[in-house]
């Protein structure tokens, strides 16, 4: 493409409706873990931190991770919760202003399970707890601890939707709690959570089937993975596209509404012999809706330098590749994380070609991807 023409991006900003919910584009504000929610209550910086994003043109924004109701599912008690009345007020809040300016929003539900160091968060005493006890100071959980577990997915999603979110995320990616039992790495179980790769989805699709019962059909939920884990950049739940369907349709069975596939670089290809990366790969296997991420904006020394790409040909995160794998309908929406911090009126700025509004890209980031 010559790079002295306009972007043509107008793919990335067509409708899309996600089980009734119906999105005036394709980009999507991913989750990123901020720790500024004192106490794990969202406070007024956390409100006006998602209405100025919704105000900057993004079709949904997925909230960063927000804990459910179980001791050990945090590090840090500045990460918000999902429970407390306090938070839940907090949240209604967030919602509130997302919607006055015009955007959509998700919460993503999480536990952080053995990624969690004993020790840590707003009930340290708590010891972490996974599929197996692998790591210092974890327990492996009891059928007890994951009908609970379970139970409190439901009902964060239920009270997300009581206070008006547009749609619910579980963050099942990265190594955390859901991660943790569809991974041989970690699962080491040999009751009816554990076992073959089709065994280890028990946990994930009996959480699906809890939270889409309290969701109710009409809803749309949204199911978070990944190969890759934060202690394993190199683990990977399928190696064939056979095997990642085999992981991916009890979910679809359980009442998954859309697969965010978790990458950290969109434009690399998951399998040999093919250029489709996850989430193309996930739509081809299971016919869902998929949203991709990973690295969007992080190349280039201007605003529209990042968004094509490293002039020299490597393959930096180029806008010019992303608007040609959406053209090819190889996924249906693009999650942006870090750029979106820098510049919250990233899908604006994108959409319009607005030069005169851009602000320089901060390359040093203090948000986390989750």
């Amino acid at each position: 493409m010559d790079q002295s023409l306009p972007l043509r991006t107008d793919v990335l900003f067509r409708p899309i409706s996600l089980n009734g919910l119906e999105l005036k584009n394709r980009v999507v504000m991913a989750p990123m873990t901020r720790k500024m929610s004192p106490g794990g209550i969202p406070n007024a910086d956390v409100v006006e931190y998602y209405r100025r994003r919704a105000e900057g043109g993004v079709g949904l924004i997925i909230t960063e991770g927000t804990t459910i109701n179980r001791q050990a599912a945090s590090n840090d008690s500045g990460i918000p919760n999902f429970y407390d009345p306090d938070s839940l007020a907090g949240w209604a809040k967030v919602v509130a202003a997302v919607h006055a300016a015009g955007g959509r929003i998700a919460p993503q539900l999480w536990h952080q399970g053995l990624a969690r160091p004993a020790g840590t968060g707003p009930y340290p005493d708590a010891p972490s707890e996974g599929p197996s006890a692998t790591v210092p100071g974890s327990k492996a959980m009891t059928d007890e601890d994951i009908a609970d577990t379970i139970n409190a997915f439901a009902t964060s999603a239920a009270s997300a939707k009581k206070i008006g979110f547009d749609a619910v995320e579980l963050h099942g990616a990265h190594g955390y709690l859901i991660d943790e039992f569809l991974w041989s790495g970690t699962n080491n179980r040999t009751d009816a959570y554990g076992g073959d790769a089709i065994a280890r989805t028990r946990f994930a699709t009996e959480i699906v089937k809890a939270v889409r019962a309290a969701l109710g059909p009409n809803f749309p939920l949204i199911f978070r993975f990944s190969q890759w884990k934060a202690q394993n950049y190199d683990a990977r739940l399928a190696e064939t596209p056979q095997e990642l369907e085999g992981l991916l349709a009890p979910l679809v069975d359980a009442g998954v509404d859309v697969f965010h596939a978790s990458t950290r670089r969109f434009w690399q290809p998951e399998f040999d012999g093919s250029d489709l990366n996850l989430a193309g790969w996930t739509r081809k296997v299971t016919g869902l809706p998929t949203i991709s991420v990973g690295s969007v904006s992080l190349g280039g020394e201007d605003f529209f330098g990042q968004l094509r790409g490293d002039s020299t040909g490597a393959p930096i995160a180029s806008l010019d590749e992303l608007v040609q794998r959406m053209n090819d309908d190889e996924f249906d929406m693009i999650a942006v994380g870090r750029a979106m911090i820098s510049n919250p009126d990233w899908a604006n700025l994108v959409h319009n070609g607005d030069t005169d509004q851009l602000r320089p890209f901060e390359k040093t980031m203090l948000a986390t991807l989750d």
